[in-house]
């Protein structure tokens, strides 16, 4: 099943890009997070299954006190004897009745509650999971799928525990009960209803068969659609400034089309299969009432067998349509279990050490040792880095896009390792750090200067969330950004709105320097800071420069030359090596690529 995306190309929901591929291999990695997800809950699962028998055990009673009650409780009455037997039939039926009841209602609450533990524990593990994938997973694996995985397949598996399993345990002990009471009522009408069971048997399991394949589709289809959406609703200021909307607009009809295509499928598979059971039902029926009534005719059977024998035969095709019913959802649930599962089979490329170095005190001492890197192997984009970076430098990365000047901060701030080499904090391999001790020593600006939902004091404190509020004035005033803050309609508990729409990207820009000064990093990276800004925004933000730099390591990525002048030194890269290394004024004054780079930006302010 596929569909295209905007570019024209192919689209799938399929998880390619994680090391479980094989579908035997999927199912037992299934089996493996339901049985992990149950576990804690062993005895409270087995008491629950007893309280289920318990409840089948009294309601496969009841056509059994209703034979009792029709053959020994109504003669002697219609003989002018006593109503006692038969009130004391009724009263055990009625004490029956209040079991099945009792039990019920102890099963619903205690499995709900359980259910929703075991979903809680899912949830959580998928959203902790999903933090702890390295950035490279996530390059990759689109927000779209994200939501499905916490969202959709979640919601499927909710569907199982709430109503699959129960609906499955009492099929199965009502068949095999009633199948064991047919028999040891009547022989002879027992082995004509289980003559009808391997017909039973037969559309099972074409009905399992194929909904087993429908259903993996189905909720390919479902986190299609959610991918779909989510990402049109993401990129909606470029999907309305170049007019994407009907071709966006026909690719998720594209996709809504097949999703329907394929529910429909499965209604279809449905339509077979419950008029099938019915359909074997009522013949089965028949035949008995006749072959019955033919018996009760010849003294050979009493009017109360035939009665309890054709409510024991209801009842055995009944669980047909519970069977049905677990289908659909385990099928469902399956699908979603096996990507959820597959999401979280898989192992972050960035990992701790077991043993992990500590680092009393860090002065940011930055150094790469023969540093190969490749995003793409065969493809280096970093072929031979040899760098040091003292700590309380602030050193300007320059040079074309592709140069290698991300990858490098990328590598500092440890988002990807090195192919080959060492990246050194103080001496010491990033790799040999705890990753919480090392985000709390290395901190990274980007551009994009992500705003949560929540008021500014919050963003601003959000690598420090336990921060005072007169440390978070502090960090405002520090860089420069209490005077529009103050101005806001609510000040610091202004709400910033989704993504910071309330905010100029200049505000946004000075709310992340206070963030990263909040945060009091040894190793500060700049990565196009200013690239969005314009002139007034860039120099109330060149002015916070000073501030948020002194007194700690940092690496300023720019292509705006005039945030390079704070640097210390300026390293000019191509093609992932350095060509050039040397304070900017220096470098300014020659004739090599950053004087050119330089001249180059005069030229363009005129």
């Amino acid at each position: 099943m596929s569909v295209t995306d905007w570019r024209g190309r192919t689209i799938e929901d399929r998880d390619d890009d994680l090391p479980i591929d094989e579908s035997v291999s999927r199912r037992r990695e299934a089996r493996s997070l339901l049985g992990s997800l149950l576990r804690p809950y062993a005895p409270a699962v087995a008491l629950l299954a007893l309280v289920v028998i318990v409840e089948n055990a009294a309601r496969l009673s009841v056509p059994l006190l209703v034979q009792r009650g029709i053959d020994h409780g109504i003669p002697p009455i219609a003989a002018g004897g006593p109503a006692r037997e038969l009130l004391t039939i009724v009263g055990a039926l009625c004490g029956v009745v209040l079991l099945q009841a009792v039990s019920r209602m102890y099963f619903l609450r205690r499995s709900g509650r359980i259910g929703q533990r075991v979903l809680l524990a899912l949830r959580q593990r998928i959203y902790r999971h999903f933090q702890r994938l390295d950035v490279a997973f996530h390059d990759r694996y689109t927000s779209g799928r994200v939501v499905s995985r916490s969202t959709n397949d979640v919601e499927a598996i909710q569907d199982m525990l709430e109503t699959g399993f129960d609906g499955l345990i009492t099929a199965i002990l009502t068949l095999g009960g009633t199948a064991v009471l047919l028999v040891v009522l009547d022989v002879h009408l027992g082995l004509v209803c289980l003559a009808a069971f391997p017909i039973l048997v037969g559309l099972v399991w074409w009905f399992r068969t194929q909904t087993s394949k429908t259903y993996l589709k189905v909720r390919e289809s479902a986190a299609l659609l959610i991918v779909q959406f989510v990402e049109t609703m993401t990129g909606i200021k470029a999907v309305q400034a170049y007019r994407r909307e009907p071709r966006n607009q026909e690719i998720y009809e594209d996709v809504a089309d097949q999703y329907r295509d394929i529910n429909e499928k499965a209604f279809k598979l449905l339509a077979i299969f419950m008029p099938g059971v019915k359909l074997v039902g009522n013949v089965t029926t028949g035949v008995v009432l006749l072959y019955g009534g033919y018996r009760v005719l010849r003294g050979e059977m009493t009017i109360g067998t035939l009665t309890a024998f054709l409510l024991y035969l209801r009842m055995f095709f009944e669980p047909m349509q519970e069977i049905s019913q677990f289908f659909n959802t385990f099928q469902s649930a399956s699908a979603a279990l096996e990507k959820i599962a597959g999401v979280l089979a898989q192992q972050p490329a960035v990992t701790d050490p077991e043993k992990p170095v500590e680092l009393p005190t860090v002065k940011g001492d930055i150094r790469f040792r023969d540093v190969s890197f490749s995003y793409v192997p065969g493809r280096p984009v970093l072929p031979d880095m040899q760098l040091e970076v003292p700590a309380g430098q602030t050193v300007a990365l320059v040079g074309t896009t592709g140069a290698g000047k991300t990858t490098i901060a990328k590598l500092i701030a440890r988002f990807y390792d090195p192919t080959s080499g060492a990246v050194t904090l103080d001496g010491v391999d990033l790799r040999d750090l705890d990753q919480s001790e090392l985000r709390r020593h290395v901190v990274m600006v980007t551009q994009e200067n992500f705003m949560f939902e929540g008021s500014v004091a919050d963003n601003i404190r959000f690598g420090r969330p336990d921060a005072t509020d007169v440390e978070v004035r502090a960090a405002a005033e520090a860089v420069g950004a209490q005077r529009f803050i103050e101005a806001l309609p609510e000040g610091y508990e202004t709400d910033v709105a989704k993504r910071g729409g309330r905010l100029s990207a200049g505000q946004r820009q000075l709310i992340a320097f206070a963030r990263a000064f909040l945060a009091d990093p040894a190793v500060l990276i700049l990565d196009e800071a200013t690239s969005s800004l314009d002139i007034p925004s860039e120099r109330l933000v060149q002015r916070a420069l000073a501030t948020v730099l002194a007194d700690r390591t940092a690496l300023v990525i720019a292509h705006r030359l005039s945030t390079v002048q704070v640097a210390d030194r300026v390293l000019v890269l191509e093609h992932g090596r350095i060509v050039e290394d040397g304070p900017p004024a220096e470098l300014m004054q020659g004739d090599g690529r950053y004087a050119a780079l330089h001249r180059a930006w005069v030229e363009s302010l005129v």
